[in-house]
């Protein structure tokens, strides 16, 4: 497919602004549902649990009834962005520079793109027919839980949507941390585990404060305990086999696989490159973000209630009880006057890096990059692939970059400003994609 055709598509998804502000009403996933049905030149099988929030399925049977089934999956909605502190419209879907602009090229509606170009030639009839089933799903509401999306899917329609192998996200640039550099391949994540925090206390006014029972301190005082807390450290196999594979110096690596020295790691990173210290942190913690916190009516007025939102996230090996936990060690003395309620609870999840679909991406980047250096990644992140291999998929994310933009860089950009993928990094991507799909199906077809 020509890049300029891969550049216009990604371009009218950004433009069709399906932002998901969590709210059941927000998302408006039905645009690019009709924008994909022009691209590939009919309508597929849309499911829509909420008015407006579309996901469509496509299918090619495969010559084989009975061998496993590949699925293409992407998602349609982006997060909220703001004009202010970007370069460029952020639903502009501009190129500027080699560059396509705006909310969602990278998060991820370039492999959204890429995995639609891919699969319009195998529906189109312009390459055999693969051994088993292609599938192509564009979801909704992945931004914020799933519930209108790939959640309803596999428990509501698994008979229409069900695979054994699964492409998605997260699709990471190369790391340059050894010769030659390493190519992330996702085929884990941590596990979200969102908490709603409430406080109560007596109302008054606000001029008389001495000895006042005032919901908002607690809270607030949990808030910032919560974020400056140390967390619990777990070196998972996922995170094992990540710094194995990166072809690091042997002590570093080491030092990169001590929980006694994991934080001193993440450190002395942070003085060169703070996004990867996120990403060690991340990776190797039980990571604690407070992000909302709300209380009072007026400004003169004591208040009664206050409500907060903490993300936990888990890494493999940890799960709901590790983030309890936590919590209870932290709150302590504020415990009685704060009560905590679980919003979402999903373990950690993974696939194992074998089998046929890892091995055609391996020999894709081996043909493509002239690397072998591929490395199973654990990703921060939560993705859809969750729910899948819930149900037994093995599902990966893939990406190939070009290096305008490095692996720090790259990840400050999801739910940031001035987000962009190169045109060029577009194209690679869907020629990696295009050789992985032709390899797991010949792979498949010859067993």
């Amino acid at each position: 497919m020509q890049t300029e055709e891969l550049a216009g598509l990604l371009g009218t998804l950004i433009r069709n602004q399906c932002v998901n502000d969590g709210t059941p009403d927000s998302g408006h996933e039905y645009r690019s549902v009709e924008t994909l049905a022009e691209f590939f030149g009919e309508a597929g099988r849309v499911f829509e649990p909420h008015p407006g929030r579309q996901s469509v399925l496509y299918r090619v049977p495969g010559r084989n009834p009975s061998a496993p089934r590949l699925m293409l999956m992407g998602h349609l909605d982006v997060v909220p962005a703001q004009p202010k502190g970007w370069s460029h419209d952020p639903f502009g879907g501009e190129l500027h520079d080699g560059f396509i602009w705006g909310r969602g090229a990278v998060d991820m509606l370039n492999i959204t793109v890429t995995m639609a170009a891919v699969f319009s030639k195998y529906l189109a009839g312009e390459l055999p027919q693969p051994a088993g089933d292609l599938l192509y799903l564009a979801v909704a509401d992945e931004e914020a839980g799933a519930a209108h999306g790939a959640a309803y899917l596999t428990e509501h329609h698994w008979d229409e949507i069900g695979c054994e192998f699964i492409l998605n996200e997260v699709a990471y640039p190369a790391l340059h941390l050894s010769d030659p550099p390493a190519f992330p391949v996702n085929v884990g994540e941590k596990g979200p585990y969102w908490r709603s925090l409430k406080s109560t206390g007596t109302p008054g006014h606000g001029s008389q404060p001495y000895g006042a029972d005032n919901a908002l301190v607690p809270l607030a005082r949990a808030m910032a305990d919560l974020a400056e807390a140390p967390s619990p450290i777990v070196i998972s196999d996922e995170w094992r086999r990540f710094v194995d594979g990166l072809g690091l110096p042997e002590e570093r690596a080491a030092a990169w696989l001590d929980p006694e020295q994991i934080d001193q790691v993440v450190e002395d990173l942070a003085a060169e490159s703070l996004g990867l210290a996120r990403y060690v942190h991340a990776c190797t913690h039980l990571t604690v973000s407070p992000n909302v916190i709300g209380s009072g009516v007026k400004a003169n007025v004591i208040p009664e209630l206050g409500r907060a939102e903490v993300d936990f996230r888990a890494v493999p090996g940890q799960d709901g009880s590790t983030v309890d936990d936590h919590l209870a060690k932290v709150l302590a003395s504020d415990r009685d006057r704060i009560s905590v309620k679980p919003v979402m609870d999903h373990e950690a999840s993974s696939s194992l890096s074998r089998g046929p679909l890892w091995e055609a991406i391996v020999d894709s980047f081996d043909a493509l990059a002239g690397s072998r250096r591929v490395v199973p990644t654990l990703t921060p992140v939560t993705t859809d692939l969750r729910f899948f291999r819930d149900r037994g998929a093995i599902g990966y994310g893939v990406g190939w970059y070009d290096d305008r933009i490095e692996f720090p860089e790259f990840l400050s950009m999801f739910h940031g400003r001035n987000e962009r993928v190169s045109v060029e990094s577009l194209q690679r991507t869907y020629e990696l994609l295009d050789h992985t799909v032709e390899g797991f199906f010949q792979r498949i077809g010859a067993d």
